[in-house]
């Protein structure tokens, strides 16, 4: 092969292995690999790593030294041997203890997630999402199934919790939001795709590990505007998990949550309502609905915030958000959608004086007002 061509290969094969990339990623914290070297005052072997894992030798050092590759680890050689340990990523987003932990969402996308791409051809042939061949579940319950049980609420929760541990602050700081004295976050502990029950292979984190695991986005608001009052409106499941297993003395008094549907009931009066990764769950048409509900209720002077993940407007980019748009596909009725495109759904829905921030993350955000 000449050079272009080899170029060419190289890159089919690293897309062609893109999905192992994952699954070493899935099985370390699964097994805990970040937690055990955590928790040890220097570098281990990989005999002792498998020995406190109870797992193989050979798989485990396999492991490592994929996990050394991919940067999740260091390796240490000096002396003879090699000793690994945790890099400054799988400190503070792969081990249980770090505030800023992405484990249950990475629990999420190994078990739900992956599921449903493994049916990618068949959700483009079909243009809906893929629970039914992925789990068995109607794919029109969106939410119903990690509904089903406090256990797989209390696991979904716990990662939407993490994904706003990293960009909660960005997206409350992108506006100055103090103008706004009762700001509603809707649908606060649902933003984001669908799940479904957790197989038992993998250890859920427990809510200890994560102090304050629900409102995550509320209590970033809440701490940049404290004297705005806080409320999030959720279904009645999510409120009774978030009261039962999240209640901490630190939101007492900052965050009322309340329970209902935003398609259906009334919605609570506030002067700015948040939908936080919610309008790409859905269809235009559904969106639309939504946005007129929370027009007619908006004080006047109100506004809306929605936080996405946006496309360019030509659709070419970024990666990410393309990806997430596919993830739309196989899991929810929705898409990533452009900054014109919520630009033309919340007029429709009479709001204006539409304002865009870049927040140099993966999710931007959009104000507009009454």
């Amino acid at each position: 092969m000449d050079s272009a061509e080899d170029g060419a290969f190289h890159l089919l094969n690293q897309h062609c292995n893109g999905f192992m990339v994952s699954q070493v990623l899935f099985a370390a914290c699964e097994l805990g690999v970040f937690d055990i070297l955590a928790e040890a005052p220097e570098p281990l072997g990989s005999a002792v790593v498998a020995t406190r894992l109870g797992t193989s030798h050979r798989g485990t050092e396999l492991l490592l030294d994929a996990c050394v590759s991919l940067e999740l680890l260091t390796l240490d050689t000096r002396g003879g041997g090699a000793r690994y340990g945790n890099t400054e990523l799988s400190r503070t987003f792969l081990t249980r203890t770090s505030p800023k932990s992405q484990l249950n969402m990475l629990f999420y996308l190994a078990t739900t997630t992956y599921q449903c791409w493994a049916h990618l051809a068949n959700a483009v042939r079909e243009g809906k999402n893929q629970y039914t061949k992925a789990f068995g579940v109607h794919s029109e319950g969106l939410f119903s199934a990690i509904y089903r049980s406090e256990t797989e609420c209390q696991q979904f929760m716990l990662g939407l919790q993490e994904v706003w541990s990293v960009h909660g602050g960005a997206v409350m700081a992108a506006f100055d939001l103090s103008t706004f004295p009762v700001i509603c976050d809707l649908g606060g502990e649902r933003g984001g795709v669908d799940g479904v029950q957790m197989p038992t292979r993998l250890v859920p984190v427990t809510c200890s590990a994560h102090p304050g695991g629900s409102g995550a986005l509320a209590r970033a608001c809440a701490s940049l505007y404290p004297q705005c009052s806080l409320l999030v409106f959720d279904m009645p499941e999510v409120v009774n998990t978030v009261n039962t297993q999240f209640s901490l003395p630190e939101q007492q008094g900052l965050i009322s949550f309340l329970e209902g549907d935003f398609f259906k009931d009334p919605l609570p009066e506030a002067d700015l309502y948040i939908l936080a990764r919610v309008l790409h769950d859905w269809t235009d048409e559904k969106c639309s609905h939504l946005l007129a509900r929370i027009h007619h209720t908006c004080k006047p002077g109100g506004g809306i915030l929605v936080v996405e993940s946006l496309l360019d407007e030509d659709r070419r980019g970024p990666l990410t958000t393309q990806l997430y748009s596919l993830n739309m596909l196989v899991q929810t009725e929705g898409r990533e959608r452009t900054a014109a495109e919520y630009y033309a759904l919340v007029s429709l829905a009479g709001f204006q004086d539409f304002q865009l921030k870049k927040t140099g993350q993966i999710y931007d955000v959009i104000l507009a007002r009454k």
